[in-house]
């Protein structure tokens, strides 16, 4: 843990200053993870934040992002490491021709450290300090758990070639999920656990000023009073933060500092940025003055 975080309030602050609001629950969960040295498993609706809060700590710790992004199909050659055989083949060719006969030696060479590819779970627990962000681990498959929790638990990793390399100093780890499926518990056990949910109206409003901040403070609220209504609805991907300033952005490209009617067209001509489908944007274009003006 870094000397200079004392407590979740100084938390709260220093992410303030790398432009994260965090609430007091989040900022202690972190702090928590940070303490006492556990990964920390955030779990939410897609934009929320959760892959900016593992950003924002790297840069409250000077500490490098390594960012492993899951999918299905990830393997351990993709995720721990992974052997670099044409420098290997290389090596053994060279050895023949320099006539070396050993080939006990030349098996042993080619298995150095040096032909070993980190991938981003060998590359965090070898970088001092650094912050490991697995993001949405729920796209990976079942298997892809089985080899985590050994890096989450001991913060080690067994290459049978070499033996078992070990974290200096463990990384800083923020798991991420999108709750698609279920995480099995032995994983959740390992860390500490947060929900992060949507913001409320007015930290959603100051998030898109900091963002944004050539943005008035009629349209950054009006753009959050739409999302907030939006997550409301029976929407297919209802939008995050993420789309809020996206849209916010579009919408001053466009000319426009509110969403009253002289800027609706514009409005529902950049909708493209705030809804990624044509159904939700089809339910939401008319509604948009309505949903603007609610309280």
């Amino acid at each position: 843990m870094t000397p200079d975080v004392t407590s979740p309030q100084q938390l709260v602050q220093l992410l303030d200053e790398q432009g994260y609001f965090a609430d007091e629950g989040l900022a202690t969960a972190a702090y928590l993870a940070l303490s006492m040295r556990r990964p920390l498993f955030c779990e939410g609706d897609a934009g929320v934040g959760k892959t900016a809060l593992a950003g924002a700590l790297a840069r409250v710790l000077d500490a490098p992002l390594i960012r492993l992004q899951c999918y299905e199909g990830l393997d351990a050659a993709q995720a721990l490491y992974d052997w670099d055989f044409p420098r290997q083949l290389l090596h053994l060719r060279a050895g023949e021709a320099a006539g070396i006969a050993d080939a006990d030696r030349l098996e042993a060479e080619i298995y150095d450290r040096r032909f070993l590819v980190a991938r981003p779970l060998l590359q965090a627990l070898e970088t001092t300090p650094s912050v490991l962000l697995v993001d949405e681990v729920d796209r990976a498959d079942d298997e892809f758990e089985a080899f985590l929790l050994e890096v989450l638990s001991d913060f080690t990793i067994s290459v049978p070639e070499l033996g078992t390399i070990h974290a200096e100093t463990p990384p800083v780890v923020v798991v991420t999920s999108n709750r698609t499926r279920e995480v099995h518990d032995a994983l959740k056990r390992r860390c500490l656990y947060h929900w992060l949910e949507h913001p409320d109206l007015a930290r959603e409003v100051a998030i898109i000023r900091r963002r944004l901040p050539a943005a008035t403070d009629a349209l950054a609220e009006a753009v959050a009073r739409v999302a907030r209504v939006a997550r409301g609805e029976d929407l297919l991907k209802p939008p995050g933060v993420a789309e809020s300033i996206d849209w916010t952005e579009a919408l001053l490209a466009l000319g426009a500092h509110d969403l009253g009617a002289d800027n609706l067209d514009r409005a529902a001509a950049s909708l493209g940025a705030f809804l990624k489908y044509r159904e939700d944007q089809e339910r939401v274009v008319d509604r948009i003055a309505e949903w603007a003006a609610a309280g």
